[in-house]
């Protein structure tokens, strides 16, 4: 999969696909969707700017747009799994948003660390949840968020383990991506974060922390969800947690500086 076009995959998603997509399209930008309702929009600009790393914005629609600059497509349909909302309750998880929609709905697109995945891979780093064929690790925190208007709630993160010698080089890839996370904001114990078992994700998969390896913490794109869980907004539509919007961006428009080289370590 990783050699399809942002629109061949977006085709399969539409067709019915399900899955999760890291990996996918090696090269373009995935993204994380939350839309929410027009008078809520502002609380939610707000509450990324106030919290940039679990929440960067790449786009934002106008009410009732389902494409942009970075999307060629539908975020109504492109997107191989969608989570329902209302008043802050998962009522639903499907493959096509379409009869949820609502024309005061604003979809905003928010980084996603698959972004620097690649990056991280060629310089050395390994990514778990690719070699083992899961989707990666997300755990509620207990870092709030700095609140904005009516939305509130605790950070996301991901979780990628990290052999000590290569937890550097991993934090000095990430950085250089600031647009889609940038640097962990966590390395090491997951108990600092709130974390009680590793082995058990809020979402996604659990995976193998091998011997020597250390637990590396990044913000979530999955924290404007719980937001919406907390704050209970009358309806948001959201990606199902790793199952992304694959744009057509490139990774390499989020990177500050050249592009590593392959196999740099």
């Amino acid at each position: 999969m990783q050699n399809l076009t942002p629109a061949e995959a977006r085709e399969r998603f539409r067709a019915g696909l399900v899955t999760p997509t890291a990996g996918w399209c090696a090269g373009f930008t995935q993204a994380n969707l939350i839309a929410l309702p027009r008078d809520l929009a502002w609380d939610f600009l707000l509450f990324a700017q106030r919290n940039p790393q679990p929440c960067p914005v790449l786009d934002v629609l106008e009410p009732g747009e389902f494409g942009g600059p970075i999307l060629d497509g539908d975020v109504r349909t492109d997107i191989p799994l969608y989570r329902i909302y209302h008043d802050g309750v998962q009522v639903a998880e499907t493959p096509d948003a379409r009869e949820f929609w609502r024309d005061d709905l604003v979809a905003f697109l928010v980084g996603c660390s698959f972004t620097f995945e690649r990056a991280l891979l060629a310089a050395g780093v390994p990514v778990r949840h690719v070699e083992e064929g899961r989707n990666v690790p997300m755990y509620r925190t207990s870092r709030r968020c700095r609140g904005a208007g009516a939305l509130g709630g605790p950070m996301v993160v991901s979780m990628r383990p990290v052999p000590e010698h290569l937890v550097d080089t991993a934090i000095a890839v990430t950085a250089r991506y600031p647009s889609v996370h940038g640097a962990p904001v966590h390395v090491g114990d997951p108990g600092e974060l709130g974390i009680a078992d590793l082995a058990a994700p809020d979402y996604g998969d659990a995976v193998t922390v091998r011997e020597g390896e250390v637990p590396v913490f990044w913000g979530c794109g999955v924290t404007p969800q719980a937001a919406v869980v907390e704050s209970r907004p009358s309806l948001a539509i959201a990606h199902a947690p790793g199952h992304m919007l694959i744009t057509d961006a490139h990774d390499a428009d989020y990177l500050v500086g050249p592009e590593p080289l392959v196999g740099a370590n």
